[in-house]
């Protein structure tokens, strides 16, 4: 592993352990050359995923891009990146444990609304205004009627 300050490849794990529900290992490593401490996560890869887009292309699954998006959907709105890195693991999670290694990306995209719903509504509407491709003011209108109406179900 290189050192993101010196980028020399001499460093040592200094410590490890297991973060986020263990499905990743955090290390905390030390640059011998610079002397500089850095920590860097260690995920099990597992079965490729494939997305099938609406077009019918099929894609690599892309972790980074679902972040990109969610990260965009939440900007400036009380949702943590741990609480953004627990969104991705659960979707993530819920993916690989299908019998097929092809996902629908609406199937992708059902997931993330679904969960960020329950972390903050307002990033729930901004993410499925994209997802969903509103047109209007009306389909924000009609968005946000069927968030009242669930609160007030729930209440």
């Amino acid at each position: 592993m290189k050192c993101p300050y010196c980028l020399k490849p001499d460093t040592n794990v200094i410590d490890s352990r297991e973060a986020e529900e263990q499905s990743t290992i955090r290390r905390r490593r030390l640059c011998n050359s610079c002397g500089k401490r850095f920590t860097t996560y260690e995920r099990v890869e597992g079965i490729d995923l494939k997305v099938i887009k609406k077009d019918g292309a099929r894609v690599p699954f892309d972790r980074e891009k679902l972040k990109r998006g969610i990260v965009k959907a939440t900007w400036k709105r009380p949702v943590s990146m741990a609480d953004i890195e627990e969104l991705l693991n659960d979707v993530e999670r819920k993916l690989r444990l299908k019998k097929t290694s092809e996902v629908k990306s609406w199937e992708v995209g059902n997931l993330v609304i679904n969960r960020l719903k329950k972390v903050d509504k307002l990033s729930y509407l901004l993410f499925a205004s994209v997802y969903r491709d509103f047109g209007s003011l009306e389909d924000f209108q009609e968005e946000i009627q069927r968030l009242i109406e669930d609160i007030d179900e729930n209440s």
